[in-house]
């Protein structure tokens, strides 16, 4: 149907064109053991949401494990998962005895990139995790960041970016972790011209629900020796910084509410690249 919105996803042979195609040690899905299947220690995602795994362990009680687990065999034996470690501890948690698998015959790069690629289609990964995995194939694997984006399908300017958040002091980067601080923020605050600054500012902009742009201006302007917090905040209620706080942890960007008089406003997401426009609209879109 003429206009209707392309799926994201391509699937990780459309993502990952260049490297010869895995070879499978089983040409069908078959079935192992929970007890022997182990995560990877060097798996991209780090977090993995209590309430959503509690849902989906309900789901798996129910139906089963509909989705094989993507592994590839150990070398001290048994099986490493690459794919689908999220449903492997919602079936143990579920009590499943045993769950689908599909064997790989991969490399550590490549089993690393086809763990990339697949957080990244599901968008269960944080900027920051996003950002590590990143930096991963650049420091263990020798690659340069045109070949990252080649890999994982972005352009390369979005590469460059998520890496360069990971020059934020720690505690900036556990602001956005926590969905304090959006990713734009963190990138706006990269134009402070030293860490004592950013970490000002960006405690400034947690505490008093600053939007990027004012980030952005008042990071410019501490260049030219502006104070910190010039503009003074609009005072909004406990409940409207709460709805903030949670709308910018669930969309990934800042959000903004203007309450007005009589239970009317506006909402305002601000977004900072077409990544991260895109990664609104699909959590909008469901």
């Amino acid at each position: 149907m003429a206009g209707k919105k392309k799926r994201l996803g391509r699937g990780l042979d459309g993502l990952l064109p260049a490297a010869p195609a895995p070879v499978a040690k089983s040409s069908v899905p078959t079935k192992a053991r929970v007890e022997e299947l182990h995560p990877n220690k060097k798996q991209p995602r780090t977090h993995f949401d209590e309430v959503a795994l509690t849902e989906l362990s309900n789901s798996i009680a129910e139906q089963g494990v509909l989705v094989p687990i993507v592994v590839r065999n150990r070398p001290e034996g048994e099986f490493e998962i690459i794919a689908g470690e999220r449903r492997w501890r919602a079936a143990q948690r579920a009590g499943v005895l045993e769950v689908p698998i599909c064997v790989l015959d991969l490399n550590d790069a490549r089993a690393f990139e086809a763990a990339l690629v697949e957080n990244l289609q599901r968008q269960d990964l944080n900027p920051l995790e996003t950002a590590r995995a990143y930096k991963r194939l650049v420091d263990d694997y020798g690659y340069t960041q045109d070949r990252v984006a080649q890999r994982v399908g972005k352009d390369r300017s979005s590469v460059s970016n998520a890496l360069r958040l990971l020059r934020l002091p720690e505690e900036i980067l556990s602001f956005i972790e926590r969905g304090e601080l959006s990713e734009g923020h963190g990138r706006a605050l990269l134009q402070a011209p030293d860490p004592s600054v950013m970490m000002r500012l960006a405690r400034a902009a947690r505490d008093k629900k600053l939007s990027v742009r004012e980030v952005e201006r008042q990071a410019r302007g501490a260049k030219t020796g502006a104070p910190i917090g010039a503009a003074k905040a609009k005072q909004k209620s406990a409940n409207v910084l709460d709805l903030e706080r949670r709308l910018t942890h669930a969309m990934g960007a800042s959000v903004s509410v203007d309450e007005r008089a009589k239970g009317r406003g506006t909402l305002q997401i601000a977004f900072t690249s077409y990544d991260e426009l895109d990664r609104v609209i699909e959590k909008l879109l469901g």
